[in-house]
């Protein structure tokens, strides 16, 4: 894409080449958009409160009794409606803060930049200096290039003589081109931008992509290897496999003998403790008494019958028997 440059009596001189991923993209309205909401609440200061009723002075004592007044029920004087009261609901300190990620800041500028170009919004100039401020210069230069409302100047970098030489005209703002953003290019109907400040937004905001050599000598990298790789990687598995059959041997000449297992082991121990026995459960053994036979079963229920029947009681004696 080319610009066409002009002097300071708004002549056109030459034109200049321009990247076309910076000037010349199709702007992203909703990228845009977002990016130019999030400026405008980075700017907001967030500092606006009101007192509540906790806040404010007054007594918390209830203004008259709740019944039998034939009046309104009142708290205290501190409450919303009453004057002097605190606000319901009012401001508190807070910040208005967004975040936007990098790419889609950079794509929201891009968008700007080539927006402004192709409306014919963008004037590029060879050079714009002055050794000493002269608003009047400054503007007869504007309106040299066609910008009649208001309009953004953009510099290679800060220049303080033309900042002071704008600080009187109004709709008028100054910016190093590394500060570029969204939120002023869309405030301006016009920008004003120096040849190397051109050259400067190419290198921060152009799309950046891999030179034709760089990206052949990649290929060619990436191609040498690839005839090797069968020899070396057959190489590689031998060399592993040696590797692998020593780490066996190792591990094997230095394992310890195995134990022997619970299933043998059980067996030979259950036998053991029966035929141990210590003298406490042998003296045990020899005081407990012989079990007694088991009765006959007519006996048996016999002794079951005389437990369940009732018991007779004696009469009892009257005062004159005794």
């Amino acid at each position: 894409m080319k610009l066409t440059v002009r002097n300071a009596a708004g002549t056109p001189t030459k034109q200049m080449e321009v990247d076309d991923s910076v000037f010349g993209i199709e702007p992203n309205m909703p990228v845009l958009h977002q990016a130019f909401v999030t400026g405008r609440n980075n700017q907001r200061a967030g500092t606006a409160q009101t007192k509540t009723r906790g806040m404010v002075q007054g007594s918390t004592k209830k203004v008259r009794r709740q019944k039998y007044t034939g009046r309104s029920r009142q708290g205290s004087n501190r409450a919303p409606h009453r004057v002097g009261g605190g606000v319901a609901f009012g401001p508190v300190q807070r910040s208005y803060a967004q975040a936007l990620p990098k790419k889609m800041k950079r794509l929201a500028i891009r968008s700007a930049l080539s927006g402004k170009a192709a409306d014919g919004q963008l004037v590029v100039i060879d050079e714009l200096s002055f050794d000493a401020p002269k608003t009047k210069q400054l503007m007869g230069i504007l309106r040299a290039v066609g910008i009649e409302r208001s309009a953004l100047v953009v510099t290679a970098q800060t220049d303080r003589a033309i900042l002071a030489s704008l600080r009187n005209l109004p709709k008028t703002k100054t910016l190093p081109a590394a500060y570029l953003n969204v939120v002023d290019m869309m405030n301006h109907q016009s920008i004003l931008m120096t040849e190397e400040a051109v050259r400067i937004a190419e290198q921060l905001w152009a799309v950046k992509t891999l030179k034709p050599k760089a990206t052949a000598k990649a290929v060619e990298k990436k191609a040498a290897p690839a005839k090797k790789r069968p020899a070396a990687k057959a190489k590689a598995v031998e060399a592993e496999a040696v590797e692998a059959e020593v780490a066996v041997e190792v591990a094997v000449a230095a394992k310890p003998k195995r134990a022997p297992a619970k299933a043998e082991a059980a067996p030979k121990a259950k036998a053991a403790k029966a035929k141990t026995v210590t003298p406490k459960a042998k003296a045990e053994a020899d005081a407990k008494p012989a079990r007694a036979a088991r009765k006959p079963k007519a006996e048996a229920s016999a002794d079951v019958e005389k437990k369940l029947a009732p018991r007779k009681r004696a009469p009892k004696k009257t005062e004159g028997e005794g």
